[in-house]
C-alpha cells in the first residue's frame, strides 16, 4: 500500500503539472516558478483557471499521499526518521496547495519544506532498499538538496529560475516513482 500510494501520488502530480502549464496561458518552464500555476504573484496576482485549480488539488493530494505512505511505511518498516521526514514533506506538499503565492510568506516556507524534506526523505530511505535502488535514492535525494542551495543563493545555471527549480523538484519525484514500484515489486529468495 505504500508503494502505491507514493507512485500515484507523484505520477499525479507529474501529470497534472504538464496539464497546468498547457492550461496556463504564455507559461514558460524557464522564467515561470512551478507554483506560478496556483497563482502567479509578482508586482500583481493573477490566477488563470483551470490551472490554478489543477495545480493546486493536485499537489495537496501529494500531500496526503505521502501522509498515506509515511503511515504504511511505519507499519512495515517502523523507521521513525524516514517516517518523521516523510510527514513532514507531506505537511509542506499540502501546504503548498493551500497556501498559492497568493497567500504570501506562507507560500515561499511550505514550498521550502516541501523541498528540502523531500530530499532528504530519498536520502534516509537508503536503508530501506537494496543496491542499486538505495543508491538512487541517495543520489536523487542529493541532487534535490545541492540544487535548493543553488536556487536559494540564485544560481539558476543557466535554466531560469523556472528551469533551476525543477532540477530541484524533478529528481525527488522520480525517485517517489521509483521506490514506490519498487515497494510494489513482489520479494524474490535469494
Amino acid at each position: 500500500m505504500a508503494g502505491l500510494a507514493l507512485i500515484v501520488g507523484a505520477f499525479q502530480f507529474v501529470f497534472f503539472v504538464i496539464l497546468s502549464e498547457i492550461y496556463y496561458p504564455d507559461y514558460n518552464v524557464s522564467t515561470n516558478y512551478i507554483s506560478d500555476l496556483g497563482a502567479t504573484c509578482r508586482a500583481t496576482c493573477q490566477v488563470f483557471q483551470p490551472s490554478s485549480t489543477i495545480f493546486n488539488v493536485s499537489v495537496s493530494l501529494l500531500g496526503v499521499l505521502l501522509l498515506a505512505t509515511t503511515y504504511f511505511l511505519q507499519r512495515t518498516f517502523r523507521r521513525r526518521l524516514v517516517s518523521v521526514l516523510l510527514t513532514t514533506t507531506g505537511i509542506g506538499a499540502i501546504g503548498v496547495g493551500i497556501f498559492p503565492e497568493t497567500a504570501g510568506v506562507l507560500h515561499p516556507i511550505f514550498s521550502l519544506i516541501a523541498f528540502l524534506f523531500g530530499g532528504l526523505t530519498a536520502v534516509s530511505s537508503y536503508k530501506l532498499q537494496k543496491p542499486p535502488m538505495s543508491d538512487f535514492a541517495v543520489i536523487s535525494g542529493l541532487i534535490t538538496v545541492a540544487a535548493l542551495l543553488l536556487y536559494s543563493q540564485s544560481i539558476y545555471l543557466g535554466l531560469g529560475n523556472g528551469g533551476m527549480e525543477r532540477v530541484v523538484l524533478y529528481p525527488v519525484l522520480l525517485w517517489a516513482i521509483g521506490y514506490g514500484g519498487y515497494l510494489m515489486a513482489p520479494e524474490t529468495g535469494s
